[in-house]
């Protein structure tokens, strides 16, 4: 017996024929705490948010001159306006007012590196747009146009910001080498070894980024005649599966790196030695 066709839905709900939104008339047909997870989304970035803020622009405590630490939200440091010692690049310009942040150069392309990742799209998206809170639950919006218009097109040049953040990463790891510094030579203490994890962990969440996967193997047809490249598409693959993840331990381990900076540097704590 041959089954019965399908009939499409009426004009203005959703479905494999409809165009608009979906159709739930109450509020939600959840009995469970949806809310929970996009709230706490919420409490989260907001939190990271205005803690960066409020230190990007603070301009005090962000540099350890005995051992060389440098907080990552003013790494590089290239302006005038840096204490000495911090400007490990050079000063490529002159004093800037207050209304500029330090690290003015790195921060908006981190912003949009984090803003365009996949995994923080699906974040804010649910919790912050409410667009979709979560699956049979009603939302505000009466029409969905995806990201084919500003502002959200931009998150299709999430791959260049990548590259971007490839770089940063590399400044972090020359910031980590030169926090093992102490005034008779080499030294090691816990500012050393939180600044190293932090740069780590950056590059972990940085090379398990979908872009990066795919431009690590996507456009191969054959792995077999490209084993380099797939073998390193293996590994960013397996990165990959922890994204959520690491997008989270890293907004912790930067503030984490960044607190801790400012403690020791304000000469609220000192830092434990190991060496040197």
């Amino acid at each position: 017996m041959s089954a019965a066709p399908v009939k499409a839905p009426e004009s203005g709900t959703t479905g494999v024929f409809g165009k608009g939104r979906a159709a739930i008339a109450a509020r939600t047909l959840r009995t469970d705490r949806w809310w929970v997870p996009p709230a706490a989304t919420v409490l989260g970035l907001g939190a990271f948010v205005i803690y960066a803020t409020i230190r990007s622009f603070v301009r005090t405590a962000y540099w350890v001159d005995s051992y060389h630490y440098l907080t990552p939200f003013y790494s590089p440091c290239l302006s005038a306006s840096c204490v000495s010692g911090s400007s490990h690049f050079g000063q490529w310009f002159g004093h800037l007012p207050m209304w500029i942040p330090l690290g003015f150069l790195v921060l908006p392309f981190l912003l949009l590196f984090r803003l365009t990742c996949y995994y923080y799209r699906k974040a804010y998206y649910r919790s912050v747009w409410m667009s979709p809170p979560a699956c049979a639950v009603a939302e505000p919006h009466a029409k969905y146009t995806g990201e084919t218009r500003l502002p959200l097109i931009i998150q299709n040049a999430h791959r260049y910001f990548f590259y971007v953040a490839v770089i940063i990463s590399v400044i972090n790891t020359i910031d980590a080498v030169d926090s093992f510094h102490a005034p008779g030579g080499f030294g090691l203490g816990l500012g050393t070894i939180i600044i190293t994890a932090n740069a780590l962990l950056l590059w972990a969440y940085t090379l398990s980024c979908h872009s990066c996967r795919h431009i690590s193997g996507g456009r191969l047809k054959h792995f077999s005649k490209h084993p380099v490249r797939y073998r390193f598409w293996t590994q960013v693959s397996k990165l990959n599966t922890r994204h959520m993840q690491l997008a989270w331990t890293t907004l912790g381990t930067l503030t984490l790196t960044d607190f801790y900076v400012m403690l020791v540097s304000s000469g609220a704590i000192n830092d434990p030695r190991i060496i040197g």
